[in-house]
């Protein structure tokens, strides 16, 4: 039987992935929260929106036939992950995290390690700085309670509504970013303080070295827990994992 997978897409990590299966002859669909409103080509067909927890996600593999479910969600994505966990472990559905390496301090780092949002919030109490909030648009309205500082917000799509900060610039653009780019943004703003998700990969750690190459400090939310899965860390373990269903096609 050929392959039929469901990848849970939303990173560059992904986006790659769909493409070289794709490019393979491997069918399959990827799925979209739907929280970016211009999503990039993902090489599969798209789909976008949830499914209804745990228990629509089971349904959705059941209903479509699917044989293989890849979690290459962004790795704060956590729910969703806890739901394709739960749902491949009731329908029997082999699952496989498509995972990067969270990044990890060098030398010249000055970083402040903080578990989740509500510590990053509060790690920036006192008097004001410039700062970048690398977080996503999810979380801004959290950080409001902090007007003393003027923010820099990269983001994906301009904001839909107001934003809550008295100073804000907002940057509309789309990783993956340059450590010269990041660099120079950071010198025009005068930045002073990065908040950052370790996010691990490429394609948003030129912000980390352009923090370490200008002493700026950087406030670093951990990655949430996610229960034991099998992950793999590039598309080479991708392929070896889907086994024989790939070697038939002649990947």
């Amino acid at each position: 039987m050929d392959p039929n997978l469901l990848i849970l897409g939303g990173t560059t990590e992904g986006r790659s992935l769909c493409t070289v299966l794709a490019d393979a002859g491997v069918h399959g669909t990827v799925s979209m929260a739907g929280r970016v409103a211009r999503p990039a080509p993902q090489g599969m067909p798209l789909r976008v929106g949830g499914f209804g927890g745990a228990e629509g996600l089971a349904r959705y593999l059941r209903d479509n036939a699917i044989t293989h479910v890849i979690d290459a969600t962004h790795p704060f994505a956590a729910q969703m992950s806890c739901n394709a966990i739960a749902a491949c472990a009731e329908t029997g559905v082999p699952l496989l995290a498509y995972t990067r390496a969270p990044w990890q301090p060098e030398a010249g780092d000055q970083w402040t390690h903080v578990a989740d949002i509500a510590g990053a919030v509060d790690a920036l109490k006192g008097p004001r700085k410039r700062v970048l909030l690398a977080v996503g648009r999810m979380h801004l309205s959290d950080f409001t309670v902090n007007p003393q500082h003027a923010y820099v917000l990269r983001l994906v799509d301009p904001p839909s509504e107001a934003l809550g900060f008295p100073e804000a610039t907002v940057i509309v653009d789309r990783g993956p970013f340059t450590l010269e780019g990041d660099r120079a943004l950071m010198e025009e703003h005068g930045i002073d303080l990065v908040v950052s998700k370790n996010a691990g990969g490429k394609g948003a750690e030129a912000k980390i070295i352009a923090a370490r190459q200008l002493g700026v400090p950087v406030i670093m939310i951990d990655r949430p827990a996610i229960p034991p899965r099998t992950e793999a860390h590039s598309i080479d373990d991708v392929k070896r994992w889907l086994g024989h269903a790939l070697t038939d096609l002649g990947v």
